[in-house]
C-alpha cells in the first residue's frame, strides 16, 4: 500500500511516498480503508519534536495521522458491531505502536470507532474525532447544563468552534472569543456571541454579558498563560476545562473562587489502553448530535492529496487555515 513515511524527526522533517505491506487486522481489530485524515496540532508537533519532546511519538519510520475516515475492509476476531463495507471513523493511530492515518490502510482497535454521520462526507468526517471527543469530554466533566452561561477561548479553533456547538446544542448561552474578522464571524455564524478579546478585557466582556457574576463554564482551548483570564471570567464555584496546562501558573484566584479545573488529554485511551471504550461511545453521541443538525465541523477550504501531507501540515503551522485541514487518499 501507499503510505506517508516520515524517517526523521525535526524542523525540517518531511514525508515521504513509499510502498509498505499492507497490515494485517488482529483479535478486537478492524481494518480500514482510508479515505480522509485530518491534521492536529498534536501531528505537527510529533513531526517536529519526536520522542526527545514528545515521548509517545511512534518509531521512526512512522506513519503519523490520528484522525481519520474511511470502510471496514475486514473485521478481526471477537469485533461486533462493525462489518465489511461499515463507513467508520476515529480517532485510533499515529503514536506510540499504533500506525496512523497517512497511508490507503490502517488497522484500528474498534473500541476507538464509530459509525460515521450519515450526514458528513468521508473529508468532514475525518476532521471531527480528536477535537470533537475533547471537546465533548471537557464539557460533560465541566457538567454542563441547559441554561448555563458558557465562555469558549479560542472559538473559532479546532477544539473551540466543536465545544461551542456542542455548548449550544445542550441549551447553554454561549459566548466565545477570537480576534480578525474571518474568526469573529466563524462563531457568529456557528451560534455563539462574538468577544473580540483584543478590544474588550476579561472584566469588560464579564460585565456586558453576565452582569460581573461571570461565566458558569469556561471552556479554554488556548491554554497557557490564558489561563488566568479563564479563572478571571469564571463565576464562584464554576467549572474550567482546558486542553492545554503545560504552565506554571498562580492557582491563588482558582482557590479563591473555589473553582473546578478539568485538564483534558483526549490521548490516554490510545496511549495507555483505558476505557478505550468511551472513546467510541463519544464518537456514536457525536455521530447523532450531527445528524440530528448541533454539530458540523468546519473545513479549511484548501484541498490535498494524501503525497500532499507535508504541505497540509505546513498549512495547519501557518496559522492561516481556517477550519480543519484534511488530507483525502485517493486509491
Amino acid at each position: 500500500m501507499k503510505a506517508m513515511v516520515l524517517k526523521k524527526y525535526g524542523p525540517d522533517a518531511d514525508f515521504t511516498l513509499a510502498d509498505v505491506p499492507r497490515p494485517v487486522e488482529t483479535a478486537g481489530q478492524v481494518l480500514v480503508k482510508i479515505a480522509a485524515s485530518s491534521v492536529n496540532t498534536v501531528d505537527t508537533m510529533i513531526r517536529q519534536l519526536g520522542q526527545e519532546g514528545l515521548p509517545f511519538s511512534p518509531d521512526l519510520p512512522a506513519i503519523l495521522g490520528m484522525d481519520f475516515a474511511g470502510t471496514v475492509e475486514a473485521v478481526g476476531e471477537g469485533v461486533e458491531g462493525f462489518a465489511v463495507g461499515d463507513e467508520v471513523y476515529g480517532c485510533a493511530g499515529g503514536l506510540g505502536e499504533l500506525q496512523g492515518a497517512l497511508a490507503e490502510y490502517m488497522v484500528a482497535d474498534a473500541r476507538l470507532l464509530a459509525l460515521k454521520p450519515k450526514s458528513l462526507s468521508m473529508r468532514e468526517a475525518a476532521a471531527l474525532p480528536l477535537v470533537g471527543i475533547t471537546a465533548y469530554e471537557g464539557l460533560m466533566r465541566a457538567n454542563l447544563r441547559a441554561g448555563q452561561r458558557v465562555l469558549v477561548h479560542g472559538g473559532a479553533g479546532g477544539v473551540g468552534h466543536v465545544a461551542l456547538q456542542l455548548a449550544a446544542h445542550l441549551g447553554a448561552q454561549v459566548f466565545a472569543t477570537g480576534s480578525g474578522d474571518k474568526s469573529l464571524k466563524v462563531i457568529e455564524n456557528l451560534g455563539a456571541v462574538a468577544i473580540d478579546y483584543t478590544k474588550e478585557t476579561v472584566a469588560d466582556y464579564v460585565n456586558n454579558y453576565t452582569g460581573g457574576f461571570g461565566f458558569d463554564v469556561v471552556y479554554d482551548s488556548v491554554g497557557g498563560a490564558n489561563m488566568t483570564n479563564s479563572f478571571a471570567a469564571a463565576a464562584l464555584n464554576a467549572q474550567v476545562a482546558t486542553t492545554v496546562s503545560l504552565v506554571e501558573i498562580d492557582l491563588a484566584l482558582a482557590h479563591f473562587k473555589g473553582l473546578s479545573l478539568h485538564v483534558v488529554f483526549m490521548l490516554i485511551p490510545m496511549l495507555h489502553d483505558l476505557k478505550r471504550e468511551d472513546h467510541g461511545s463519544i464518537l456514536r453521541n457525536l455521530s447523532r448530535i450531527v445528524d440530528d443538525g448541533g454539530l458540523k465541523p468546519l473545513l479549511d477550504p484548501q484541498s490535498y492529496a494524501l503525497e500532499d501531507a507535508g504541505k497540509a501540515h505546513a498549512r495547519l503551522m501557518s496559522g492561516e487555515a481556517v477550519g480543519k485541514v484534511v488530507v483525502e487518499v485517493n486509491h
